[in-house]
């Protein structure tokens, strides 16, 4: 394992993905046996949390930040803490390392969005522990991309559905593991999406004229990249992508669609090529050996057909939700630069199903009846799409 000096953070790319605000983190003694850090970012990012011996150390993996400014000084108030280390770790990723006076364990984490739209906290808590319970926290030690699909030797060219097979539908609970993601009392996101995508699943199943598979079918985190990834070894001809916030404050309720803006299409095709894989940026075409500005070029190339197919499901399903049960809110179909919807080769959208921090729509996920009214216009959505997406295949193939 390779650590890194707090000196050595301020030579790290500032194109980081996450800022951190030096003045609202810190590390702090909760009592004697209880331990808080909380990060402040200008975003929310993927992140892991694990435990490693000899020395006793808590490892947290970030895509990515940017530490300037940090200081150890200022933000460690813990008693519990022998040294802090933290920096670029590898190619997107950054690390921090908090070696510890005495073993101490992982008791909850959670990263919550602002309601303001004003970055993210990260907030995670440990509590002593024996030697032994220690020891049993610590796990494997893998890399970063540690949830991403192993590269295959044959790139196998993912042809555009045409409506001679079934439809290969890739849901994609959000969060998951220790990122619980929104929460409202006892309730928590990553559950009520699983257990959305699950009956939605079997629907889909059901009908006979889909394939659906998941990103995840139990409490599992994944990195925003490695869900596309999924997706793409699944063979997906279409990605949907299932959440229901919450706000701390502020008045909001209604299901939406969101599909990618241009603005976003543009920026994203450039941060792939960038950071990612170039095995893992299309499906069946090898950019291993080309340049980012070349893959950049073949990506928005893709986006130029792969965007409009994905406005019009996101439409479809507006319109099958409404026709389902009955109202949505004013501007149900919505654009923005979500991480899941940036697969240039896979028509994604990302539906928020609800708000759980509005009672209505809390009490609405939890309702049988309604979630089978949401699928049952979904599902209306797919057939329709599928009808006229493999339509236009077959006029492009003429």
């Amino acid at each position: 394992m390779v650590y890194f000096s707090v000196a050595g953070a301020f030579a790290q790319d500032l194109r980081a993905l996450a800022r951190i605000d030096v003045v609202q983190s810190s590390i702090s003694d909760m009592s004697y046996r209880e331990m808080k850090l909380s990060l402040k970012l200008s975003q929310a990012i993927p992140y892991r949390i694990f435990a490693l011996s000899a020395p006793d150390r808590l490892v947290f993996d970030f895509k990515e930040v940017d530490w300037t400014g940090f200081s150890t000084k200022k933000a460690v108030m813990s008693e519990k803490i022998k040294e802090l280390r933290f920096g670029a770790f590898q190619a997107g990723w950054s690390r921090m390392v908090i070696e510890l006076n005495e073993p101490m364990v992982l008791d909850e984490a959670e990263m919550r969005v602002d309601s303001l739209g004003d970055g993210a906290i990260l907030e995670a808590k440990f509590r002593l522990a024996s030697p032994e319970e220690f020891a049993q926290q610590i796990g494997p030690r893998v890399e970063a991309g540690w949830d991403l699909p192993k590269s295959i030797d044959v790139a196998i060219p993912k042809s555009r559905q045409t409506g001679d097979k079934p439809l290969i539908v890739v849901l994609d609970p959000g969060h998951g593991g220790i990122d619980s993601g929104a929460r409202h009392g006892e309730h928590y996101e990553k559950t009520l999406v699983l257990k959305f995508a699950k009956e939605l699943k079997e629907k889909l199943l059901l009908t006979g004229r889909y394939k659906a598979l998941l990103t995840r079918d139990d409490d599992e985190f994944i990195s925003l990249p490695g869900r596309i990834s999924r997706a793409r070894a699944m063979g997906a001809d279409v990605f949907i992508s299932l959440h229901a916030d919450a706000l701390e404050s502020g008045w909001a309720t209604g299901t939406t669609v969101y599909s990618l803006s241009d603005e976003a299409s543009n920026e994203a095709s450039a941060y792939l090529a960038a950071r990612q894989d170039h095995n893992d940026l299309l499906a069946g075409v090898d950019l291993t050996h080309q340049s980012d500005a070349v893959a950049t070029v073949l990506m928005e190339m893709a986006r130029v057909e792969t965007k409009p197919r994905s406005d019009l499901l996101a439409d479809m399903v507006v319109s099958g939700v409404a026709q389902s049960i009955g109202r949505l809110r004013k501007r149900p179909h919505l654009y923005a630069g979500f991480s899941v919807l940036k697969a240039p080769d896979i028509p994604s959208i990302l539906i928020e199903l609800g708000f759980m921090s509005n009672t209505r729509d809390l009490n609405n996920l939890m309702n049988t009846k309604w979630r089978n009214k949401v699928i049952e216009g979904i599902v209306l959505a797919l057939d329709a799409w599928s009808v006229e997406d493999a339509a236009q295949a077959q006029l492009l193939r003429q």
